[in-house]
């Protein structure tokens, strides 16, 4: 598809295609014409080289059949020695416009060994063109790119060249345009003349004048004359007759009279000649313009009981119809992509041409088509087969189906945009179908209710936490009446409404909620099944949400080995998930030196998954673990190393089209990284950014969070250290309230914040105050924890300096400082930096790292 050139980046270009060179269409052997245009357009682009600001795009505009495309083509292939990279994308839909730009990424070494996630691949391909790097001479066509609104976004910026073809006027008033008419007269004898070997003068121009030298017309008024050798004048007169008949009525606005006419006559013919060929054409006219897979229609043999099916059994008569087509100019074939092309004009014809029945079945037998193209598991290993279905969802009207086998292709498509990453058009792939489906089969209609749960996964996915809890809260109650409380779409469904109540702070409802759940699922999919551990997963995220750090462990052990058991090793990505959720438990339960090594035996398994190109370097499961073994390093005393994964893992985060600055999982990116600032970085800089932080946690999880409480925290620490204790002592005040009527007196966000006020009091001079609450929180961290958790023995440690600030209590002090210190040095060492700030007589401090949901 590509090769190498070599060339000299100071002199100008070399000889030889670009280095990359993809999906440009073949080059028109019989291209005619458009000398003035191509001048033009490349005066207009070479102009633009060298200039230090980005260009601006440039588009060859004009109405349907005038041979914009063409005239693109042409452009790149003439002047591809200009070029390092060359990449058509069409530009129908903004999803294939998206899937088109992210599959330059590795093209362009941008996957770093994996497969980004489709929105992130984007912004790499669009960064990496906007710097010029690696290729700065790079040029990009948008081929049918109606939309300007839905597109401008989609546009890289930078020292290469954009190219557009449309339709739609509205470019005029955006970009640099050309504007693309008819042939002029001698354009079109020339091209009648190539296409057309010993056409007379007079013919031609006849034939020209009827046609209104309109290159589509003319192509296909050339296919018939050159195949079938049929007179000129009898020609015209059929064209006159056709003309009249096929356009009596209403002509539509978005094709000329010209190109239906010639139509008319090449399908005239056609019927004759290769009646199967034009039913072939016929099912062509209900897919999308884009090209439609060879391998797709040959299905039909197999899945239509139709006359047409059976019809598709005999490998030479459909050998013998694509010929035909060819040779009439009705659709383009690439044998080398094996795919067929028919031009959107010509579609709208023949669907016009049939009657409202028989529209019906055309559209009924293209659907069971993309319906047994479905790959049916939405994972991205089948990029391809999805890829392929994409063009033509919408313009076929499959989603508007009410067949069972159709919604579920919806549905797995919407799972493989999700999975991909592709979460923006995920989101609009089911609200288009949900309308539909809704007014069809109503609100409470199983697929219906299915989708609509499938939408929720996508909000809560994009961060849009109290969106995904109304759908859903909704959908479940609807769905339970409907298929019953334990039928498998209804767990599910459950199974993501814990997450919902999670992602509100109701840490008890979704412990009770999926406490109940997991022996349903138990019972319905069976103990072994990947369903199932999904709700274990679930269910120790809400103990350690509960301050049920042992039974979270367990529970994870377990899920782990039965993980491992299912897949048959570590490097699957829920074994590497089940990995990550064990370390994350050992850190929580105060064992920071064993979640190091495990967190750190977790990412390296992760890393190899990017590497065998299993899952994306950015995938939320990659980036969770980043930031959860910078947390480890930290706990364990790593500050510096914890310090440069923090930055590593929040630029990724807020460099990501997929998270942005507002994700929830960038904000505790923006926490992990205040922390690390904290400790081993500029303590001014950790405080303007835990600020921001806080500020935005507030937005998105509301005032009354427990994560919004657990954030004032850090602010305050970083407000104590910076001398202002006043503002440090109100923020955790108004925490400890917060905490204690959200998630109790005795849960361990609370008490941390508990010790944390002791620590602002006896920075006020208010000893007493200090030792008072400190030895409440030392009591109950006990309870909860035990003695030798780091954050008992945290608070041990302030609560022995107050002891010996106190009259009478001095020895006490001393007696609990040795003894801290003792359990400290048998847990984390007598290296680790709090054990040695501990034992110099320093006041230690606990920070607030925001779980996963």
């Amino acid at each position: 598809m590509a090769s190498v050139v070599e060339f000299d980046p100071v002199s100008g270009p070399g000889r030889g295609v670009p280095t990359i060179w993809g999906g440009v269409p073949q080059r028109n052997k019989n291209f005619t014409g458009r000398e003035s245009q191509l001048t033009e357009l490349r005066r207009r682009i070479a102009s633009d080289e060298g200039e230090v600001t980005a260009v601006l795009p440039h588009a060859l505009q004009g109405l349907g059949g005038v041979g914009k495309t063409h005239l693109a083509i042409e452009y790149a292939y003439r002047y591809q020695a200009h070029y390092d990279l060359i990449w058509w994308i069409p530009a129908d839909q903004p999803v294939l416009v998206r899937s088109t730009l992210a599959s330059l990424a590795p093209r362009l070494g941008l996957s770093e060994g994996g497969l980004l996630r489709i929105d992130d691949s984007v912004a790499a391909v669009l960064e990496a063109l906007r710097r010029g790097t690696p290729y700065r001479r790079w040029l990009l066509i948008f081929d049918n790119a109606d939309q300007p609104e839905l597109i401008r976004g989609l546009m890289p910026h930078g020292p290469g060249h954009v190219l557009v073809t449309s339709r739609n006027r509205r470019w005029q008033s955006i970009v640099d345009t050309i504007e693309v008419d008819v042939f002029d007269r001698r354009e079109s004898l020339e091209f009648l003349h190539r296409r057309v070997p010993g056409i007379a003068e007079v013919d031609a121009n006849s034939l020209a004048e009827a046609l209104g030298d309109l290159p589509l017309a003319l192509e296909q008024a050339g296919a018939l004359q050159f195949e079938t050798g049929m007179d000129v004048r009898e020609y015209l007169q059929l064209l006159k007759d056709a003309s009249s008949k096929l356009l009596a009525e209403n002509p539509p606005a978005d094709y000329s009279r010209p190109v239906a006419a010639a139509w008319s006559l090449s399908v005239a013919q056609l019927r004759e000649q290769a009646p199967f060929a034009l039913e072939l054409l016929r099912r062509c006219a209900f897919f999308g313009p884009e090209p439609i897979s060879l391998e797709m229609l040959d299905r039909g043999k197999y899945t239509l009981d139709s006359d047409f099916g059976l019809s598709m059994q005999d490998r030479l008569m459909v050998s013998r119809a694509m010929r035909e087509l060819g040779r009439y100019a009705l659709a383009r074939i690439d044998n080398s992509r094996k795919t067929v092309q028919v031009h959107r004009l010509v579609q709208m014809l023949i669907r016009d041409e049939l009657l409202p029945e028989e529209q019906e079945r055309m559209r009924d037998e293209v659907h069971a088509l993309l319906v047994a193209a479905d790959p049916g598991d939405s994972e991205t290993q089948n990029r391809a087969g999805f890829e392929n279905l994409l063009p033509h969802i919408v313009p076929s009207g499959v989603y508007a189906s009410t067949a069972v086998r159709a919604r579920q292709l919806i549905e797995h498509l919407i799972g493989y945009l999700y999975n991909a990453g592709d979460l923006t058009t995920a989101l609009s792939e089911a609200d288009r179908a949900l309308d539909r489906w809704r007014a069809d089969s109503g609100d409470r209609d199983p697929d219906v209710l299915v989708l609509q749960g499938i939408k929720a996964n996508v909000l809560w996915a994009l961060g849009r936490y109290r969106e995904a809890y109304e759908l859903r809260r909704g959908t479940l109650d609807a769905i339970t009446e409907v298929l019953g409380a334990d039928h498998e779409e209804t767990l599910i469904i459950l199974n993501g409404h814990g997450a919902d109540l999670r992602a509100r702070g109701e840490f008890r409802a979704a412990l009770e909620l999926d406490e109940d759940a997991l022996p349903r699922h138990e019972r319905v999919f069976g103990r072994d099944n990947a369903q199932t551990h999904h709700v274990v997963n679930n269910l120790a995220l809400d103990c350690s949400l509960n301050s049920a750090y042992k039974r979270a462990f367990e529970l994870d052990q377990d899920n782990l080995t039965n993980r491992r058991d299912m897949w048959g090793g570590d490097i699957n990505p829920w074994v590497a998930a089940s990995l990550a959720a064990v370390a994350r438990d050992q850190r929580q339960e105060g064992h920071y030196l064993k979640a190091r090594e495990s967190a750190e035996y977790a990412y390296r398994v992760f890393e190899e998954l990017v590497n065998r190109r299993e899952l994306a370097v950015d995938h939320p499961f990659v980036l969770a673990q980043a930031k959860d073994l910078s947390v480890a390093r930290r706990k364990a005393g790593f500050f510096r190393e914890a310090l440069e994964l923090a930055e590593q893992v929040y630029e990724r985060y807020t460099s990501s089209r997929q998270f942005g600055n507002e994700h929830p999982d960038a904000l505790a990116a923006a926490i992990n990284l205040g922390n690390a600032q904290r400790v081993a970085g500029d303590p001014n800089e950790a405080a303007e950014r835990i600020e921001k932080t806080v500020n935005r946690y507030r937005d998105i999880f509301g005032a009354d969070h427990p994560y919004t409480y657990g954030c004032h925290l850090n602010l305050a620490l970083v407000h104590r250290q910076l001398g202002r204790v006043d503002e440090a002592e109100r923020l955790l005040k108004d925490a400890l309230a917060g905490l204690e009527g959200r998630v109790g007196a005795d849960h361990h966000f609370t008490l941390t914040c508990l010790a944390n006020l002791a620590t602002a009091r006896s920075a006020q001079g208010l000893v007493a105050e200090a030792l008072e609450i400190g030895e409440k929180a030392l009591a109950r961290f006990g309870e909860l924890l035990g003695p030798d958790h780091p954050h008992a023995l945290v608070c041990a440690t302030n609560v022995a300096l107050d002891l010996s600030q106190t009259a009478g209590r001095e020895e006490e002090g001393r007696r609990l400082a040795t003894e801290t210190s003792q359990r400290y040095r048998r847990v984390l060492g007598p290296d680790h930096p709090d054990v040695q700030a501990g034992e110099r007589g320093e006041r230690l401090d606990f920070d607030f790292e925001p779980p996963p949901l």
